[in-house]
């Protein structure tokens, strides 16, 4: 309940997260718990938080095995938090982080508590695998059997097929495409070149490396199991050698996402701490930003919209509630599932065309200033646990802003279901 009628400003205090790294390599014997515990812990160490209880803590996973059905909450257990401190576990796909930012900002917002925890782990290292429904069919037979004839009787029809296992994938129930075919579909139908690809991908690497470089990232990332930087980041990467890949979603000629302007699957996890203003100060906490605006939308990516274009749709519905331009923005976090994504999307929002007929606008939006996007990397170069993501460029954010001395950003990232969250931050 509000307690004056008005709703608090929501603070960003700041954020931290482990290396990201390509899966199967150093998290390669980590579970989601493992990384989020280690970044919590990260988080409650770099605010001086142990011992003390917060309102909530959101936190959420895509991949998830069956025995993490309450990971927010046991991850908080082992964080150096009171453990009077509650967990709820949260899941919108690639925008689970953003979406525990928002919950955590709205329940601070109406007073409901003073401070939370956001964030979101992903491993593809750790992946659960598991028996088909034939198989599972004759487990629950023999469990439900009341004799020994009746728990023998359902294993005579056990066949090999039965135990081969079953993987998690990335493909669309709906479509049956997996989200990089589908995007090659749109990338078609916004005219998207290889070249801008491969562009865009090699400036995330380039600015990746010089954000690490430069240190910027120095009390935004702790090392975890001998990783001490996200170990996707490709130094020695050149626009020559990226148009060396071959496709591999549209293996034809007409083809132009790779490997190297896609997205690598990657372990890792990320935390955001908010609160209200008043909390942070008496915490003695410097406020890096301010969660102003939010707005998610999803798309008919079934029959007429590209699956990972909801984005477009949301930026444009937020700015209209925000009275803002697209261009009223010092720096744009624009998470790159794949290059073609944050191409197609700007693209997307400079077409007269798209505006008036899916947006419902007078007008095209215009351009962005291509030097204020992504400027300490994208998730190309750093890599995306689906679930981290959001709480990693949120961080990004707020210290971006801070470091400014002020300004907004806007924050975009896309999800499977044909769902984009987005946000506005704000420093005063």
């Amino acid at each position: 309940m509000l307690h004056d009628g008005q709703a608090k400003r929501v603070a960003i205090v700041g954020g931290i997260r482990i290396p990201f790294c390509r899966a199967h390599t150093h998290y390669a014997g980590a579970s989601n718990q493992d990384m989020m515990t280690a970044t919590l812990k990260a988080l409650v160490d770099k605010y001086d938080l142990k011992g003390q209880t917060l309102g909530d803590v959101a936190l959420g996973a895509v991949i998830k095995h069956s025995r993490d059905w309450n990971l927010a909450r046991e991850s908080v257990i082992g964080s150096g938090l009171s453990l009077l401190t509650p967990g709820v576990d949260m899941q919108r796909a690639c925008g689970t982080s953003l979406e525990a930012c928002i919950n955590i900002g709205n329940k601070i917002a109406l007073g409901q508590i003073e401070a939370g925890i956001a964030g979101g782990t992903d491993s593809i290292s750790d992946a659960p695998i598991v028996f088909k429904d034939d198989f599972r069919s004759v487990l629950m037979a023999s469990h439900r059997g009341r004799s020994f004839l009746s728990k023998l009787k359902p294993w005579f029809g056990l066949r090999p097929a039965h135990l081969v296992p079953e993987f998690p994938g990335v493909t669309e129930p709906r479509t049956k495409l997996s989200m990089g075919e589908s995007m090659e579909i749109t990338a078609k139908e916004f005219d998207v070149s290889r070249e801008h690809q491969d562009q865009l991908a090699l400036s995330s690497h380039s600015k990746a490396a010089a954000a690490y470089d430069a240190g910027f990232y120095d009390d935004l990332v702790v090392p975890f199991r001998e990783a001490t930087e996200d170990n996707n980041i490709r130094r020695d990467s050149t626009f020559e050698k990226l148009q060396k890949l071959k496709p591999v979603f549209d293996r034809s000629a007409a083809g132009t996402m790779t490997a190297g302007n896609s997205t690598p699957l990657t372990d890792g996890a990320a935390a955001v701490l908010l609160s209200s203003e008043e909390w942070a100060d008496r915490k003695n906490l410097p406020v890096y930003a301010y969660l102003t605006h939010c707005k998610v939308a999803a798309v008919n990516f079934i029959d007429r919209d590209g699956l990972l274009m909801a984005p477009a749709f949301a930026v444009s519905e937020m700015l209209h509630e925000a009275q803002l331009t697209l261009q009223d923005f010092d720096f744009y976090e624009i998470h790159e599932a794949f290059a073609a994504q944050t191409i197609a999307t700007i693209k997307a929002w400079q077409s007269e065309e798209f505006c008036r007929e899916r947006l419902g606008r007078n007008e095209a939006m215009g351009p962005i200033e291509l030097s204020k996007l992504n400027v300490k990397g994208g998730s190309i170069a750093i890599g995306h646990p689906f679930a981290a993501t959001g709480a990693r460029v949120v961080s990004t954010m707020a210290k971006l802003l801070h470091e400014n001395g002020g300004g907004r950003g806007l924050v975009s990232v896309c999800t499977a279901g044909g769902m984009g969250v987005t946000a506005i931050l704000e420093a005063s």
